[in-house]
């Protein structure tokens, strides 16, 4: 018998309770693997030319993949949960290398134009908790190449979500609490730039006028937050009711500007249309980010990939741009 969506999250508990002390998990996960998944509605599936191939698994890391990002040579960077290293995979179907030890790279992760990475921490409970009222957390700048690291901005909440402006501007997100941070190019950080309650997944337009943000519980939904006007966010997109237990997660953006969202409880992966959510793709449960490739080779332009809890890393052709998806799959599935 195929066992039901709440056996196998309640199995996903189990798991990540004997690998890691539950209090550093963060909490939207420890729901999402306790409350019944079955209730999330399924958003209704997306507007699709032809029948796109079903996602393929690219890369699979030892650890819990919270985030990851692609440079312009199409190497994928991602951080790893529990072990707080980073990561590099060279191209679809390369061995994962420890770029890193241990340096508490458990949040988002952004390239930036100089080819550097930027990786958050301190995205555990404890820090998700407190990080509002005492922001102690880092940005870390990484060398993809010898992966020699240095702090590059403190003084934020516990960073879970990290996004990269056009001018540079890194804005940052605290699950757990309601600040957004913000570190301008000169180094001037700013702990609570804005607030959201619950803040997760984040994205900057492709413009820079707007910041994206997913809010994850309570009331999930999308957010606006104009940048010259951070005291007003604006909910943009608000979720079914039914969609309360579908815990979205990470955001990236496609090349018309629409929002991609992972989710964990639904399954499914959402796009943002006329004021609306549709489902791109389901069955991905426990998704954490999404990221599209770059350049010509490796994770090339144009393909949407998925991270996930279980270290799984799958290119989605549903999500794919149009270009890409007209050359078919770019991905190299692991035996």
């Amino acid at each position: 018998m195929r066992p039901t969506r709440t056996r196998t999250f309640r199995t996903a508990l189990r798991r990540l309770r004997r690998r890691v002390p539950s209090a550093l998990v963060p909490a939207a996960v420890l729901a999402a693997a306790v409350l019944a998944p079955g209730a999330a509605h399924a958003a209704p599936a997306c507007p699709a030319t032809g029948e796109p191939a079903p996602p393929v698994q690219v890369a699979q890391l030892p650890d819990w993949v919270e985030s990851i990002a692609v440079d312009a040579r199409g190497r994928m960077f991602a951080t790893a949960y529990y072990t707080g290293r980073v990561y590099r995979i060279d191209a679809p179907g390369s061995a994962p290398v420890a770029l890193t030890g241990n340096i508490g790279a458990n949040g988002g992760i952004v390239v930036r134009e100089d080819g550097r990475l930027l990786v958050g921490t301190g995205n555990d409970l404890a820090h998700s908790l407190t990080g509002d009222l005492f922001p102690r957390s880092e940005l870390l700048l990484v060398d993809p190449e010898s992966g020699a690291v240095s702090t590059y901005a403190s003084g934020l909440g516990g960073i879970d979500g990290v996004a990269l402006a056009p001018d540079g501007t890194v804005y940052t997100t605290t699950l757990g609490g309601r600040n957004i941070g913000r570190v301008t190019p000169d180094g001037r950080v700013d702990p609570a730039w804005a607030r959201v309650s619950q803040p997760n997944g984040i994205a900057v337009s492709p413009d820079g006028t707007q910041v994206y943000v997913v809010q994850t519980t309570v009331a999930p939904g999308l957010y606006r937050i104009p940048v010259d006007d951070p005291g007003h966010p604006r909910r943009w997109i608000s979720t079914a009711p039914a969609d309360a237990l579908a815990l979205p997660d990470g955001l990236t953006l496609d090349g018309a500007g629409r929002p991609l969202v992972s989710t964990h409880a639904s399954g499914q992966i959402w796009r943002a249309e006329d004021g609306a959510l549709c489902a791109v793709t389901s069955g991905m449960h426990l998704s954490t980010q999404l990221t599209y490739g770059r350049g010509d080779t490796g994770f090339a332009a144009g393909r949407l990939y998925r991270a996930g809890i279980d270290g799984r890393i799958y290119e989605v052709p549903a999500g794919a741009e149009p270009s890409a998806a007209r050359t078919g799959s770019g991905g190299h599935p692991l035996e």
